[in-house]
């Protein structure tokens, strides 16, 4: 293993960060991250970490990987922070009587309501409110601007559907269609089969089912199901001999660490015998 320690200058002063590259096993190449207070001690997280410091620092916009601050969730905290006491700062009442309204475009059924203690305060209900609403067609492309990254800002590489899938409606792209399959798979509990309509490739304004996704009718054999088994088993082997590679190396780390620190009692007894 290969291991460099520097100054965390992010950190209060006597802060030391380490990097440790594996040499071998599945894991070769990758490296691993530990920090070492001033004392001595050795923290693996940013948990650790952050119960150990409370609340001499906020860690929220501190990236454990790089030992930086992001600039970019440091900001959105200054402009949180910020925003929340200029409306301390004013002290007016509220005087909008309005029911609030969502403004986010979420996929599930989350109702809003408004709640007061006032005594002469009743309770009204619409019977006509409580039918479900038809959805809006083509909704699914308020998802399509929508992006995952990770804790280092990175963006999350988009997963491939098969050849067999194909998008319905105008500028269906793959990312539209992959939103369109999740969306159903989480709110509705009723089998995917896609647009089983094939008027829906000529109008689909008019003869598009909103219950199902954005795509054509597709059949699911069982040499697809054989497939999936195998990718999903192969998947697994993969992750146990990582998870091996991963033990065996930090079990090699820490004889590595008890051999140093016993090597260090022995010259230090030395010198005290000289």
């Amino acid at each position: 293993m290969e291991k460099k320690r520097w100054d965390c200058t992010a950190l209060p002063k006597g802060w030391k960060m380490e990097e440790v590259t594996r040499k071998s096993g599945l894991s070769a190449g990758k490296s691993d991250v530990y920090y070492f207070s001033p004392s001595g001690k050795k923290f693996r997280s940013k948990p650790q970490l952050a119960r150990y410091l409370g609340n001499q620092m906020d860690l929220s916009s501190f990236d454990f990987r790089t030992g930086k601050m992001l600039m970019s969730k440091l900001n959105k905290n200054r402009q949180r922070l910020r925003y929340d006491n200029n409306n301390q700062n004013k002290g007016k009442p509220d005087l909008n009587t309005s029911l609030p309204v969502r403004q986010t475009a979420s996929i599930f059924k989350q109702p809003v309501t408004k709640v007061t203690n006032h005594p002469n305060n009743k309770v009204k209900t619409d019977p006509q409110k409580a039918v479900e609403q038809p959805r809006q067609l083509f909704w699914e492309k308020k998802l399509g601007g929508l992006n995952a990254y990770d804790i280092a800002e990175e963006l999350v590489k988009t997963m491939e559907l098969p050849k067999g899938l194909q998008g319905v409606g105008p500028g269906c792209s793959d990312k539209t269609l992959l939103s369109a399959i999740a969306s159903a798979l989480h709110t509705s509990a009723a089998p995917i089969t896609g647009q089983l309509s094939a008027a829906v490739e000529k109008n689909p304004g008019v003869w598009l089912n909103t219950a199902q996704p954005l795509c054509k009718a597709f059949i699911v054999t069982d040499e697809d199901i054989r497939k999936q088994e195998e990718l999903v088993y192969s998947v697994r082997k993969r992750l146990e001999e990582a998870l091996m590679a991963d033990m065996m190396a930090h079990v090699e780390e820490s004889a590595n660490e008890g051999e140093s620190l016993k090597d260090e009692g022995n010259s230090s007894e030395d010198m005290e015998s000289v």
